[in-house]
Formats: C-alpha cells, sequence, structure tokens
C-alpha cells in the first residue's frame, strides 16, 4: 500500500472516529443524568513526531513533541476528550479555549482538576506551598479521588 493512501485511511478514520464521538455539552449531561458524584478534569501530552520547525508542538515542561488533549473523566470511564492543540498551550488556556468547565458548571458537576489549572474559579484544586496539616489531608483526599481519572486519562498515552 502506498504512503498516500495509507495517510487517507488514517484520516478518514479519524474524521469518522470524531464525528462520532459526544460532543462536550452531550458529555456533560450524560454525565449528570448518570448521577456522577465528581468528574476529574485532565490535560494529557500525546507525543508525536514532528522536527525541531514545529516549535507550537514542542512542550518544554515533558521536553517533547506532542498534542495537548483536555479529559473529563469518572471515576469509572472517559467522558469526553478534547481536539488536539499544539503542545506548547498551558492546560489552563486549553480548557479556556475549549470552555469545559464554563460547560462543567452549568451543569452543577462538582470537578477536580489538578494544579495546572490554578486559577480557576469553580474546579477544585489542590492547595499549594507551605500547607497545615489539615490541608496536607485534604490534598490527600483530593489526590484519591482524582487517581483513577489520572489513570483513565493516562490510558490515551497507551
Amino acid at each position: 500500500m502506498g504512503t498516500s493512501t495509507a495517510w487517507r485511511y488514517a484520516n478518514e478514520t479519524v474524521a469518522l472516529l470524531a464525528a462520532r464521538a459526544p460532543k462536550l455539552r452531550k458529555a456533560v449531561r450524560d454525565a449528570k443524568k448518570a448521577g456522577c458524584a465528581y468528574v476529574v478534569l485532565d490535560g494529557t501530552l500525546i507525543p508525536v513526531d514532528r522536527v525541531a520547525a514545529d516549535r507550537p508542538f514542542y512542550s518544554g515542561k515533558h521536553r517533547k513533541h506532542g498534542m495537548n488533549l483536555q479529559v473529563i473523566v469518572s471515576p469509572h470511564e472517559i467522558l469526553w476528550v478534547s481536539g488536539a492543540l499544539p503542545g506548547s498551550v498551558h492546560d489552563k488556556k486549553a480548557e479556556w479555549i475549549w470552555g469545559i468547565l464554563a460547560e462543567l458548571e452549568a451543569a452543577g458537576l462538582v470537578t477536580l482538576a489538578d494544579k495546572g489549572y490554578q486559577g480557576s474559579t469553580y474546579a477544585k484544586i489542590p492547595y499549594k506551598g507551605n500547607k497545615p496539616e489539615s490541608q496536607k489531608q485534604a490534598n490527600k483526599a483530593h489526590a484519591r479521588l482524582r487517581s483513577p481519572g489520572e489513570r483513565a486519562s493516562a490510558q490515551l498515552k497507551t
């Protein structure tokens, strides 16, 4: 099979999967109907092969080229995955571009996120800096609740 044919098949498959994927509003509405106690918002970098000239895809944090995907998960399953943005886009900016927290807030879903979403007024984010014991305990509980979501978004990388 030729290279152009392989790329055409790959592009057609991606377009088909994207068309079948739930839109953000529907995914949030379905999570609310399913009675999710909370959802986890997580950003992940999917590595890609790029040359050095493609600077927007280079993530300085991860020191590799990649695409930034935002993922909403319940404790049991992946609910929604955003479109790809260049790896240089910060998680908070990616969330703002897609309007994720606005949708989650409108639905009234409790949202747990990591420190990459610092500055969000709606998402529950861990405490930063030197903390008293009560805040350390709160961060541990937050991490325990968030861990199934973190594992689910890590599945996208494999």
